[in-house]
């Protein structure tokens, strides 16, 4: 499935979800109850086909009113009944993050073959200045033209909903994703013992992007925008690492 039309910039991301939460925090009063209403939005909005996601012209005021809704149904009691769905939203995107996961090693092993760290480090490298500066089309270059990325939202953020296949869509979504913004910035550094790239709004840690590379290419991308899965990067002082702050 190629849903490169979901993507998202990241600051736009999380300004719309923290816009959701200050609504939701403004109709209950309270910071934990307005957490578990903007996971029941985001489940709802994942419940939908791609195609009905795709008829909506303004996602975020879809997601709004969801919040709305949601908020007027939570008044009397329907919170605790929400406790089930927001465990399920939690563990994976409903369309795609399982079969993903079972798949991740399994595809790893048959399409990464083993470079050297100098240039694993290198691609990584230029991939970053790709990005920062915009250049599409070097950023296709550096992608096998079969190249996948894999987008892990948990079901807490909007982004695409299935992989993205071939290097000009796989490009074109890392650059809606981190497009320029003066609050953002992205760094070379450690990602799971490999050099890859970490992307912060501000201070916070809003994206870790890991690459798989074979001979001089990058064939797949995994992006976490999970905020349960980047909360420990947030929690750590030591942001440390290759090419930090490039």
């Amino acid at each position: 499935m190629n849903d490169a039309g979901g993507s998202v910039s990241i600051a736009d991301l999380l300004d719309e979800r923290r816009h959701l939460l200050d609504v939701a925090h403004g109709m209950l009063g309270s910071r934990c109850e307005a957490e578990d209403v903007i996971a029941e939005t985001y489940r709802r909005w994942y419940a939908l086909s791609s195609a009905e996601r795709a008829r909506i012209p303004a996602p975020g005021a879809w997601l709004v009113e969801a919040v709305g809704s949601i908020c007027g149904q939570a008044r009397p009691n329907v919170l605790d009944s929400m406790s089930t769905a927001v465990d399920l939203v939690g563990r994976a995107e409903p369309e795609y993050a399982e079969p993903a996961d079972r798949a991740l090693h399994s595809l790893r092993a048959t399409r990464s073959r083993p470079t050297t760290t100098q240039r694993h480090d290198a691609v990584v490298f230029t991939v970053r200045q790709a990005c920062v500066t915009e250049d599409a089309p070097l950023l296709a270059s550096m992608l096998a033209p079969d190249a996948m990325a894999f987008f892990d939202g948990g079901g807490k953020v909007r982004a695409p909903t299935g992989p993205v296949h071939g290097n000009l869509e796989v490009a074109r979504s890392l650059l809606t994703l981190v497009a320029r913004h003066p609050r953002i910035t992205l760094h070379t550094q450690s990602v799971n013992g490999h050099a890859g790239i970490v992307v912060r709004y501000d201070h916070q840690v809003a994206a870790v992007i890991s690459l798989d590379i074979a001979g001089r290419h990058v064939v797949q991308v995994w992006v976490t925008l999970n905020p349960d899965k980047l909360r420990s990067w947030n929690q750590s002082r030591d942001w440390g690492g290759p090419g930090q702050g490039n």
